[in-house]
């Protein structure tokens, strides 16, 4: 079984910002799915299962997402190595899709939270937003939609994620970074 989450914040007032990157992929993932919904409230998370993959909406705001995470990954006995985390990343350009297991959470609360709960042997999936110019600016920068622009692009990004989130379960993680790792021009 995977456990697939999906990073971002509960309401429709975050709904397009950059920082709900993740929950943006579990929409789309799960949009013609036909999966049941799982209504566990101890999970603290959306919660749908198709055949052995749980996608995941923790509900419980970016900096707390551990709680959901090791909830449920307790609960389904899930080990980390089949957990796949989607997050937005401010280190990567807009458009860059990165993937790695383990490492730093990079100021990234909801990534400080998972780490907190069930350490940090999961994979990562890395969706980059850019960054503000004023590094004083990044909580409204996460925290604001994505520009015209950037939002026309989502859907190829969005697809290319969904499709390595297949890949991840199928391939070792070195030849899903060979295939699906994209470096968006800066």
């Amino acid at each position: 079984m995977y456990l697939i989450a999906g990073l971002g914040n509960p309401g429709d007032k975050y709904k397009n910002t950059r920082h709900n990157i993740g929950f943006l992929v579990i929409d789309e993932i799960t949009k013609n799915l036909f999966a049941t919904n799982i209504n566990n409230p101890n999970f603290q998370a959306k919660t749908q299962k198709k055949l052995s993959n749980l996608y995941v909406k923790p509900q419980t705001f970016m900096n707390l997402s551990g709680e959901s995470i090791i909830s449920i990954a307790e609960y389904y006995n899930v080990p980390n190595e089949n957990i796949i985390v989607i997050h937005d990343d401010l280190d990567l350009a807009f458009g860059t899709v990165k993937y790695k297991v383990g490492g730093g959470h990079g100021g990234h609360n909801g990534l400080r939270s998972i780490d907190s709960h069930i350490g940090k042997d999961y994979i990562r999936i890395r969706v980059g937003i850019g960054k503000p110019e004023q590094k004083s600016d990044v909580a409204n920068y996460v925290l604001s939609d994505f520009s015209k622009i950037e939002f026309e692009e989502l859907d190829s990004i969005i697809n290319h994620v969904i499709k390595s989130v297949d890949a991840l379960q199928k391939l070792p993680l070195e030849e899903v970074k060979s295939t699906f790792t994209i470096k968006a021009k800066t």
